[in-house]
């Protein structure tokens, strides 16, 4: 088990990979190369989100227009309710997320 394993070619879609999930918590890697969120779109999550990035960069937009520029070795804890979303990754190298969710929406959404 290694965070940096098959990372992908050049991929249009993230990589979202679960690596660990229980009724309490749920872990992800998420690898991004280029991607953004949609035009409009936002992110309104009834759970706690704590975000690292392992490799790369990435840019989280709040609702208010401010920004947090996350480069290798930053995180962010995003709490419930905030709404946010992905305005920039990298692709040379490509942005790897590392992503626990917490919180009372956690087992609805790890049966997705």
């Amino acid at each position: 088990m290694n965070l940096f394993a098959y990372l992908g070619d050049a991929i249009e879609e993230e990589k979202n990979d679960i690596l660990y999930c229980n009724d309490a918590v749920r872990v992800e890697r998420i690898v991004s190369n280029g991607q953004i969120s949609p035009a409009g779109f936002w992110y309104d999550q009834g759970e706690d989100e704590w975000v690292a990035v392992l490799q790369g960069e990435g840019h989280i937009q709040y609702e208010n227009g401010e920004v947090t520029v996350l480069r290798t070795g930053d995180w962010i804890l995003l709490p419930a309710g905030m709404r946010h979303r992905v305005s920039y990754t990298s692709q040379v190298p490509p942005c790897i997320w590392l992503c626990v969710f917490s919180g009372k929406e956690q087992v609805n959404e790890s049966a997705r």
